[in-house]
C-alpha cells in the first residue's frame, strides 16, 4: 500500500482492482490487518470508507463511556449504532458456505478503511492512543458476535494455536475449572470450551484470578479468550502505528493524500448547517436573549453573555457566535442590526460600519469570495484556534479551568451530582460527552439519544425537547436558494482522479527493523 506523487487523469473516476477480486484475502469477518491493501481505490470510495469507519469508532467510544463494556446495554447500543455502517460487525461468518458478494464487499471496506485511518491517526501519540483503544474495543465487540466454529476458523487462519482441551481433560479438571470462575454455574460449564494457554500469555487473567493455573498453563474459558487475542491485536497494531508514523514524511509529495488525511481526525460528520433550509424558521434579534438561556450550548451562551456584558467580542468570538446565529436562522439584515445594537453601546455607528459590518456580510457570502460560510462544528471549536487571554471563544469544557467551569455550571443551577459527572467527563477528555450530559441535565432527559457533534445540533435538539418533539418554533421565512456545498467537499475538491493503494504499501511495511515506540493503552 504505497502512495507516490504520480497523478492519473482527472477524468478517471472508476476503481481499478489489481488482479481482480481476491477472495482468499477476506476469508473471515475478523482481521488482524497485517497485510496492507494493494488496490486502486477511487477518491469517492477513499473518502466514504474513511468517514464511515470514523463514525463507527466514534460510536464505539461513545458507547464505551456511557455503558459498561460487558453489559447488555453496551452491546445493544453499539449494534444499533454501527449495523448500517459496518454490517459485518453484527453478521457471523459462514465457515462452510461460499462467500457472498455482500461479504466480500463489506470485508474489503473493513480492510481498506482501517488502513486509511491508520495513516490519519499515526501522526501523534494522542491520536495513536485513541485509534488503538477504539479499534481494540471494536475488535472485542466483533469477536463476541462469533460462535465457536467461526472463532476456531479465525484462530487457524492467523496461526494462533489455541484449541479447546479434550472432553476427558475437561471432566478431570471439572471442580477446579468451575471454582476458578464465578460464571461457571449450572449447565454453563458443560457448554463452555476451555483453552490451555501458557500463563505468560494471559497475565491479565491470572492477575484478575479469572482462570485456573496449573504447571505453567492456564485454562481459559471461551468467554475470556478474547483477552488473549486482543493482546496480540494490540501488539501488532501498536507497532504498525509507530512504524507508519516514522514513514509518514514520504507522503509529503502527494497532495491528494495529504489533503484528505490532514484533518480527518477533526472531520465533522453531521448535518451541513450552512444550509439555512436546515432551520425551520427565522430567528429575530429579540428572540436571541430568551433562546440563549434555554437552547444555547454552553459555548454559545458564554459568548452571548460576554457580548451583553462587554458589548464587544474579538474576532474569534464573532466568527464562532456569528456563524452559529446564522445557522439557527438569523438573517443578514437582522444580524447587522443585532451586532450593531450591541457594539454601538461602546463605539459610534460609523466605526461599526467601517470596521465590523464587512465581516458580517462576508460570513453570509455577500462580500469577498461570496462563500456561504459554515457554522463551526464541535471538533473545530475544540481542536482549532484555542482562545488566548481576552478571548471568549472555544469550548468551555476544553478551554475553561475546571474550578471556573464548576462555578459556571452551578450558576446555571446544575445540581452537584451533575456537575461532578460533567467534570469527570472533562477530566477524561470527553468534551462532547460532557456537553451532552449538560444537555440531559438542563433539559431533564435521561438519555439525549444522539451523539452531539455541532452547536447548532444542540440548539435544534433543545427546541425539539421544549416543543414536544417538533421542529423549532420560529418565525416562518423563505429559505435561501443558494445551494450549499456537500459536507464531503471539505475532504474532496481539487482532484477527481484515482490513486493506487498498492503504491503506499512500503509506508505501512517499511522500517520493520527500525526501533519504534509502541502505543500503550490507557
Amino acid at each position: 500500500m504505497q502512495f507516490s506523487g504520480k497523478r492519473t487523469k482527472k477524468s478517471r473516476r472508476t476503481v481499478t482492482l489489481t488482479g481482480g477480486r481476491n477472495e482468499s484475502r477476506y476469508q473471515h469477518n475478523l482481521q488482524f490487518y497485517t497485510v496492507p491493501p494493494n488496490e486502486t481505490v477511487s477518491l469517492e470510495e477513499f473518502e466514504t470508507f474513511a468517514i464511515d469507519r470514523l463514525k463507527v469508532l466514534k460510536a464505539v467510544e461513545s458507547a464505551g463511556i456511557k455503558y459498561m463494556k460487558t453489559s447488555e446495554q453496551y452491546t445493544q447500543k453499539l449494534e444499533q449504532e454501527i449495523k448500517k455502517l459496518m454490517p459485518i460487525a453484527v453478521r457471523r461468518t459462514d465457515v462452510e458456505g461460499s462467500m457472498q458478494d455482500k461479504d466480500y464487499d463489506d470485508r474489503r471496506k473493513d480492510h481498506i478503511s482501517h488502513f486509511i485511518l491508520r495513516l490519519a491517526y499515526c501522526k501523534s501519540e494522542e491520536l495513536r492512543r485513541w485509534f488503538l483503544i477504539q479499534e481494540m474495543d471494536l475488535f472485542r465487540f466483533r469477536f463476541g458476535n462469533e460462535n465457536t466454529d467461526t472463532i476456531g476458523h479465525f484462530l487457524r487462519q492467523n496461526d494462533l494455536d489455541y484449541r479447546p482441551i479434550p472432553e476427558e481433560e475437561k471432566r478431570a479438571l471439572r471442580d477446579d475449572l468451575k471454582s476458578s470462575s464465578y460464571e461457571m454455574k449450572g449447565d454453563k460449564f458443560e457448554t463452555t470450551d476451555f483453552y490451555k494457554v501458557p500463563f505468560q500469555e494471559a497475565l491479565d487473567l491470572v492477575r484478575a484470578r479469572k482462570v485456573y493455573l496449573k504447571k505453567g498453563y492456564v485454562y481459559v474459558p471461551g468467554s475470556e479468550l478474547v483477552s488473549i487475542i486482543l493482546s496480540s491485536f494490540r501488539g501488532n497494531l501498536s507497532k504498525a502505528l509507530a512504524v507508519t508514523a516514522r514513514a509518514l514524511p514520504t507522503l509529503q509529495e502527494d497532495e491528494r493524500l495529504l489533503k484528505r488525511l490532514a484533518n480527518l481526525h477533526t472531520q465533522y460528520l453531521g448535518q451541513d448547517y450552512s444550509n439555512r433550509k436546515a432551520t425551520a424558521g427565522k430567528v429575530a434579534p429579540e428572540d436571541i436573549e430568551p433562546l440563549s438561556k434555554k437552547s444555547f450550548p454552553l459555548c454559545m451562551r458564554n459568548l452571548h453573555e460576554t457580548l451583553r456584558q462587554e458589548h464587544h467580542l474579538r474576532h474569534g468570538g464573532r466568527m464562532q457566535y456569528g456563524l452559529f446565529l446564522k445557522g439557527i436562522g438569523l438573517q443578514l439584515e437582522d444580524a447587522l442590526r443585532f451586532w450593531r445594537s450591541e457594539f454601538t453601546k461602546m463605539m459610534d455607528g460609523d466605526k461599526f460600519d467601517k470596521s465590523y459590518s464587512y465581516n458580517i456580510r462576508h460570513n453570509y457570502g455577500k462580500e469577498g469570495k461570496r462563500t456561504d460560510y459554515t457554522p463551526y462544528s464541535c471538533m473545530k471549536v475544540i481542536m482549532t484556534n484555542a482562545p488566548a487571554a481576552g478571548d471568549h471563544h472555544g469550548c468551555p469544557f476544553r478551554h475553561t479551568d475546571p474550578e471556573l467551569l464548576k462555578q459556571r455550571l452551578q450558576g446555571y443551577r446544575v445540581n452537584s451530582a451533575g456537575v461532578q459527572e460533567i467534570v469527570d467527563l472533562v477530566k477524561g477528555g470527553h468534551y462532547q460527552l460532557a456537553c451532552t450530559k449538560y444537555f440531559e441535565i438542563t433539559h431533564n432527559v435521561d438519555d439525549a439519544g444522539f451523539g452531539l457533534n455541532h452547536p447548532n445540533q444542540y440548539f435544534e435538539e433543545s427546541q425539539k425537547v421544549l416543543n414536544g418533539g417538533h421542529a423549532p418554533k420560529t418565525t416562518p421565512h423563505t429559505p435561501s436558494i443558494q445551494r450549499p456545498k456537500p459536507i464531503k467537499k471539505e475532504m474532496t475538491a481539487e482532484f477527481d482522479d484515482d490513486f493506487p493503494m498498492d503504491e503506499v504499501e512500503h509506508l505501512l511495511t517499511a522500517s520493520q527493523d527500525t526501533a519504534v515506540t509502541e502505543v500503550a493503552p490507557e
